[in-house]
């Protein structure tokens, strides 16, 4: 019921044949600022990590295909260790950040 999709402000995104698609689809919009690609660094980041670790291509479906971001996003945020985060996974140093 709150599902969001965010993008940054392409032609594509702010064309009303998609902003109508978007809503008739009973999705929010959210757009990063102009000029500020910081807003969506977090997710750049991590669409490029998946483009280069998974195969997506061999997906056969789409079945296959939502498994293998669900695995993926799993791995991620649970056993896929980073530096910007002490060398710790992003659920081991919210976990961390929350106990201190």
């Amino acid at each position: 019921p709150e599902a969001m999709i965010h993008s940054d402000q392409g032609f594509h995104y702010t064309h009303p044949g998609f902003q109508k698609l978007v809503k008739d689809m009973g999705l929010k919009q959210s757009m990063s600022r102009r000029g500020n690609c910081l807003d969506n660094a977090p997710m750049e980041s991590f669409f490029g990590h998946f483009k280069d670790e998974v195969d997506y291509h061999e997906a056969e479906s789409f079945t296959e295909l939502h498994t293998q971001v669900i695995d993926y996003i799993t791995h991620y945020n649970h056993t896929r260790k980073q530096w910007t985060l002490k060398k710790m996974t992003p659920a081991s140093y919210r976990s961390h950040l929350i106990a201190a």
